[in-house]
């Protein structure tokens, strides 16, 4: 099996760079030449955001596949785009690759990354490739676009919204704990907690939706609803209160947080990447959103206060505590 060593950068690239672009229309010059020069909408503001993947701190590849791990590092930024009501529109993408690593592994890579791009209508039109001394480096940036009436930012919460959520949260922590935890491929409910981890499904068209319809703040779930609550609280100089038993949590992670010895809540709460979108909407409006589109997978989960009443958990019993932002945070040390 050939190593990169063996092609070099120049014969990787021309590995990777087919069926990199989806929509045609919007590219003039994709990867080949010295940038890439792509075609904006008009009148549409233009959203930017950046990810970046660290081997041993966001991925273990002893638990991941290429693919598997591709998909997951466009998804994460997809998701950024999504909580801002945008439609992505082109990602760049530049790779730090140990010279030893097999070439078949950085094609499988760039498949997972298409094959999620495809689906959104998303084109890689660049990037860079560089060989790294330790470990494996994923850095993505994507551009995305808006409508001005209909960007959402995290700052537009205000006291009488209600706080809802898409999808369920907590699965994709828990997966993260199986995957280390080894042996749980016989584990009938450890399947779908270990896919929401391994393969994320960024909420672009719900996020799309919400703020047609109204979001007043919205953000994606990368770090846990309590963090979260948190940034939205503090960026629209509000307060929050949520409400433990509202949370939506997905049947299999009863057995996950039992195996543990851990409540499942705090997986929603303080384990993160789930990449769903948390979002503050006026009632009224989150009423005509049900009304009009019924199957959507949202859930009201708490309400925006006064900023004087801070960010609080409401348990089944009533009791109101302090919540605070426990989410991950690379350079915090957890008391």
């Amino acid at each position: 099996m050939d190593e990169l060593s063996d092609i070099g950068e120049f014969g990787l690239i021309d590995l990777i760079k087919q069926d990199t672009i989806n929509d045609h229309s919007s590219v003039i010059v994709g990867i080949g030449d010295d940038a890439a020069v792509v075609l904006p909408a008009p009148r549409q503001l233009q959203l930017l955001t950046a990810d970046m993947l660290v081997e041993t701190i966001h991925f273990d590849l002893t638990t991941t596949t290429p693919w598997q791990l591709g998909y997951k590092a466009i998804a994460v930024n997809l998701s950024d785009i999504a909580a801002m009501g945008g439609a992505p529109r082109h990602a760049v993408v530049s790779v730090a690759l140990p010279p030893s690593i097999p070439v078949e592994f950085v094609v499988n890579l760039y498949k997972g990354m298409k094959e999620i791009c495809r689906e959104f209508g998303v084109n890689i039109v660049g990037g860079d490739t560089v060989a790294s001394p330790q470990g494996l480096v994923i850095n993505v940036t994507v551009t995305g676009e808006v409508e001005p009436a209909k960007l959402v930012r995290r700052s537009g919460a205000k006291p009488g919204d209600l706080v809802a959520v898409t999808g369920k949260l907590g699965s994709s922590a828990a997966g993260l704990a199986l995957l280390q935890a080894g042996q749980w491929e016989d584990e009938d409910f450890a399947w779908p907690l270990v896919t929401a981890h391994l393969t994320p499904r960024p909420q672009v068209r719900t996020g799309q939706l919400l703020a047609a319809l109204g979001a007043t703040s919205m953000d994606d779930i990368s770090d846990g609803l309590a963090s979260e609550a948190h940034e939205i609280a503090k960026a629209s100089q509000v307060g929050i209160k949520l409400f433990a038993g509202q949370i939506p949590l997905a049947p299999e992670l009863a057995a996950a947080a039992a195996r543990f010895n851990k409540r499942a809540t705090d997986y929603a709460l303080f384990g993160g990447e789930d990449f769903q979108l948390v979002f503050t909407m006026e009632p009224g409006k989150y009423e005509t959103l049900l009304a009009l589109h019924p199957d959507l997978p949202v859930t009201r989960v708490g309400e925006v206060v006064a900023a004087g009443e801070g960010v609080t958990l409401v348990d089944a019993a009533g009791c109101v505590q302090e919540l605070k932002p426990r989410g991950f945070n690379h350079f915090r040390q957890e008391g």
